[in-house]
């Protein structure tokens, strides 16, 4: 699915250069579910941004299935982003004057689907993680819980190889860490690849395979046990 190979990635910090990302060598496959865990400051959401192609590095290696990501033009970045990629963030992204309908339907907007056919696609995906009811509802009217429901909906209506997220239960109790991170382990079975970023332990836990970064070097690895599917499923 994405192999890193001698990544680098430094940050200008004045007149000092600062080394984020250290010959980073990593390999993740299909319809694998992992763990990238790591303190505050470890470079984890760096690696995070690298990886969904919002941020560029400045040496080695990034290959996302047969494609080499590097120095890609703004249009080609949004391009494999929208064929390979969903997001889910900590802080939700929901836009607040939207309903949760309109937030799900929002990425088949900018493809220019047609307003019924990306409504009708939203509810599907909506009634999916447990939400047909909230539909009209805004994000002010909903728990964390359920705007990370939505968000996650809004994540998989592209339909992508792969869902990067940042932290997604750490706005959330523990009760509804869980039932996310059950959410999450649903969407990997139906065989999309996750990638979880988390300084929490228990999270991790849930995950198959947990890669542990620290002060920008990948410390402990798991060798990949690479699943392979023939076509991006839905869930």
């Amino acid at each position: 699915m994405l192999r890193l190979s001698k990544l680098n990635k430094y940050y200008k910090v004045g007149t000092h250069s600062l080394h984020v990302l250290r010959d980073v060598d990593l390999e993740i496959g299909e319809g694998e579910m992992v763990a990238i865990m790591g303190s505050s400051g470890s470079g984890k959401s760096t690696l995070l941004n690298i990886l969904g192609i919002l941020d560029d590095y400045d040496s080695g290696e990034y290959w996302l299935g047969d494609t080499l990501i590097k120095n890609l033009s703004e249009t080609k970045s949004a391009n494999y982003r929208n064929r390979f990629l969903g997001f889910v963030f900590q802080s939700f992204n929901l836009l607040p004057f939207k309903t949760a309908m309109e937030n799900v339907a929002l990425p088949l907007y900018y493809q220019g689907v047609n307003r019924r056919r990306r409504n009708q696609q939203a509810m599907q995906y909506l009634e999916r993680v447990g939400l047909a009811d909230w539909a009209d509802h805004t994000p002010a009217e909903m728990s964390g819980g359920q705007k990370q429901r939505v968000a996650i909906a809004r994540a998989l209506i592209g339909k992508p190889r792969m869902i990067l997220a940042d932290e997604p239960t750490g706005a959330l109790d523990s009760t509804t860490s869980g039932q996310i991170m059950e959410l999450m382990s649903e969407i990997n079975r139906s065989g999309i690849t996750v990638l979880i970023v988390t300084h929490d332990p228990e999270v991790a836990a849930k995950t198959p395979r947990t890669i542990r970064i620290h002060d920008g070097k990948i410390v402990n690895a798991p060798i990949s046990s690479e699943k392979v599917i023939s076509e991006p499923a839905v869930l």
